[in-house]
């Protein structure tokens, strides 16, 4: 890493911008940013603290593929409307001093491509008008609800409709969350608006909503927040592409559009100290459109370490890489390639150098490797490589291959996660994971999350060495959802060849109402010890089965303390019959009584 002494200092201020102004800051920042890169060694580029708007008609438009975002029918034009653009910078830090930067329209607030040793502090970034907006209902009738819109969720209706209207944009459908702010929990809802047979406006930001079926709203309750957006990814909050050495510290990102942060084939990735949660003074309870920070084949070192994850409608973290199917071998060191997720396509998913596995479809195990000579793009969703050896004899229809260069060691620690409909953290890397002294809150879904699959969104791959170490879970998941799961999407499993191994969950303390504790798909060499479950009074009904593992082998549970607060529950554990399980004489599962 770039190690900065003495740098250049150059002050946004100094080429134009005017904080607090209202004016548009974009000419500003690009020319501050043209000084930079002509500078010889380091340098920081200084925000005055105020606020600062970004507009996007002198914004930088640039094409970018970005993984996990939009098909080409959602929307065709890959352009990125950016406020921020690094590009092929290094040893830069951009210094907030706490400054606010308010952007308008649809934009990815900042972009850093091809970079080195770039620091991010100290700034806040959010949007003047959100892309999800939010009412609260006040009142629920037999076939309608009256709801107050937020200040900053702009609307009209037409012919008895609700539209949503924003700088540049607009919607009337798309995904629906129900907000609690007793329980402070969010989930996935039907969108009742979208169904709605009319609405009227009784008073500005005050509106009647009818529906035709008095089912739709009998689950509605005064004092919840409805939010709403139209669910295309067509931005991001920032894009950090095939850079090195980025950091993040002391930051607040208040709102995000499309999806969040954003690394893709990038190395050595570093969040401190970020507040992604709405910012106070606003009233807003939506942060993000989407995830929060989604890694998409990255590598190095990766740290996500005391921030606040809140108010999302996505994944507060995910980082995998991309499954590719085999669909043509031309030559016998050959292999045609193709992008199978409608979302994810075009970026350039191999460099000469890389390593490949080639990984059966229906079990996820691998069978073969090798190393990529060059890449030649035949399309946005296909791309020849030509390798070093020949390619395996025996490769099946459907088989994949996962590039197993851009994989990373990950650390996630002391970070709280609350208002989240999906998971806390999907990880899928084969190397060196620890997730420790994290507060998990309410995740509709699970807390922690171990996928792979070929078949769905095609995020690879396998975990190798994962230690999920002394956090709190407070309700997470549900029937359907084990508060810690691990589970690849195979269709053929083996006990003895599992796809998953090396998991070491130690010290956690696990507060469930109906979820179970863990659940465990074709994985080895799993340690679930000296943890405290906690059964919480008000669950819905009892836990059938606190852990469960199908599929495993070298499965060790004990000195785990089980705590039920005054109900009778029928928990135990379950596995298959084919499964290795050691549960200690007495200390697998010892409740508080024994």
């Amino acid at each position: 890493m770039i190690i900065s002494e003495n740098p250049v200092v150059i002050r946004l201020t100094d080429y134009g911008a005017v904080p607090d102004s209202g004016a548009d800051a974009q000419p500003a920042m690009r020319r501050a940013i043209e000084a930079a890169s002509r500078v010889q060694g380091p340098v920081l580029l200084d925000i005055p603290r105020g606020r600062y708007d970004f507009h996007p008609d002198e914004a930088v438009r640039a094409p970018y593929y970005i993984s996990n975002t939009a098909s080409e029918s959602e929307n065709p034009d890959v352009t990125k409307t950016i406020g921020i653009l690094l590009k092929g910078l290094k040893d830069l830090t951009l210094e907030g001093n706490g400054a606010l930067l308010v952007f308008h329209g649809k934009m990815t607030m900042l972009a850093i491509d091809g970079c080195e040793g770039i620091r991010i502090r100290n700034l806040h970034a959010d949007y003047e008008w959100p892309t999800v907006t939010e009412m609260t209902i006040t009142a629920v009738g037999s076939d309608y609800f009256d709801a107050e819109v937020h200040s900053d969720s702009r609307y009209a209706i037409e012919e008895g409709r609700l539209v949503w209207i924003g700088e540049g944009w607009r919607f009337t459908e798309g995904p629906m969350q129900e907000y609690d702010p007793i329980r402070d929990t969010t989930w996935r809802i039907d969108n009742v608006v979208e169904r709605a047979s009319k609405v009227e406006e009784l008073a500005p930001n005050r509106l009647r909503v009818f529906v035709e079926d008095g089912s739709e709203v009998s689950g509605l309750t005064a004092g919840r927040v409805l939010q709403m957006r139209d669910g295309i990814r067509d931005q991001v909050g920032a894009f950090i592409h095939r850079s090195r050495d980025v950091s993040w510290s002391g930051v607040g990102m208040h709102f995000m559009h499309g999806l969040g942060i954003v690394g893709q084939f990038s190395e050595n990735l570093s969040f401190k100290q970020m507040d992604f949660s709405p910012r106070a003074e606003t009233g807003r309870t939506v942060t993000a459109f989407a995830d929060f920070i989604h890694l998409s084949g990255c590598r190095g070192k990766v740290e996500i370490a005391d921030s606040r994850f809140v108010g999302g409608h996505d994944d507060p973290i995910n980082a995998h890489g991309t499954h590719l199917r085999i669909v043509g071998t031309p030559a016998p060191d050959q292999l045609v390639l193709r992008f199978m997720h409608h979302q994810t396509y075009g970026f350039d998913a191999f460099i000469p150098g890389d390593e490949i596995e080639f990984v059966r479809h229906a079990s996820l195990l691998a069978y073969g490797s090798g190393t990529v000579k060059t890449t030649e793009r035949l399309s946005p969703r296909e791309v020849l490589l030509t390798l070093e050896a020949p390619v395996p004899s025996d490769i099946r229809p459907d088989d994949v291959v996962e590039n197993v260069t851009w994989t990373p060691e990950v650390r996630i620690a002391g970070n709280y996660f609350s208002r989240i409909p999906t998971r806390g953290v999907l990880i899928t890397t084969r190397r060196k994971v620890v997730i420790e002294d994290n507060l998990f809150e309410r995740m509709t879904m699970s807390g922690i999350s171990v996928a792979d699959d070929a078949e769905s969104w095609y995020e690879s791959g396998k975990v190798g060495d994962l230690t999920i170490r002394n956090n709190r879970f407070i309700e997470c998941g549900g029937p359907d959802h084990p508060v810690i799961v691990i589970a690849p999407e195979n269709t053929e499993l083996d006990a003895a060849r599992p796809v998953h191994a090396g998991i070491l969950i130690e010290g956690n303390r696990i507060e469930t109402r109906d979820a179970a504790a863990l659940g465990a798909k074709s994985a080895g060499l799993i340690d679930f010890i000296s943890n405290e479950i906690v059964m919480t009074a008000d669950a819905d009904k009892p836990v059938q089965s606190l852990i469960t593992v199908t599929a495993c082998r070298g499965v060790r549970i004990a000195g785990n303390i089980l705590s039920d607060e005054g109900l009778e529950r029928d928990v135990r554990l379950r596995q298959m019959p084919a499964d290795e399980v050691v549960v200690e004489a007495g200390q697998g599962l010892r409740t508080i009584a024994e």
